[in-house]
């Protein structure tokens, strides 16, 4: 049974894995559980942080793939919102 629970997590998206998350820190937090239980649901939230971050990483590199793509063109515009949000002129 606990292998299903890995298998499970591992095929979460990012939404529900960090909603997984929340709701096992509120257990946490809670303190009624065993320290069984509490061991068992920090394990649970490491393999949840895990895909989140996995998840998170594969979106930075194709953010970063596609600003590649864009190139200069999208730097001189994040340059000019830059300069502009500076001085005020939003």
């Amino acid at each position: 049974m606990a292998e299903n629970k890995k298998n499970d997590s591992k095929q979460l998206g990012f939404e529900e894995a960090l909603a997984r998350i929340e709701k096992i820190v509120a257990e946490l937090e809670g303190g009624k559980l065993t320290i069984e239980d509490a061991v068992k649901k920090y394990e649970e939230g490491i393999r949840l942080a895990g895909i989140c971050s996995k998840t998170l990483d594969s979106a930075k590199r194709k953010v970063e793939v596609l600003m590649k793509k864009e190139g200069a063109s999208l730097d001189k515009r994040f340059e000019t919102e830059e300069l502009e949000e500076s001085q005020g002129l939003e």
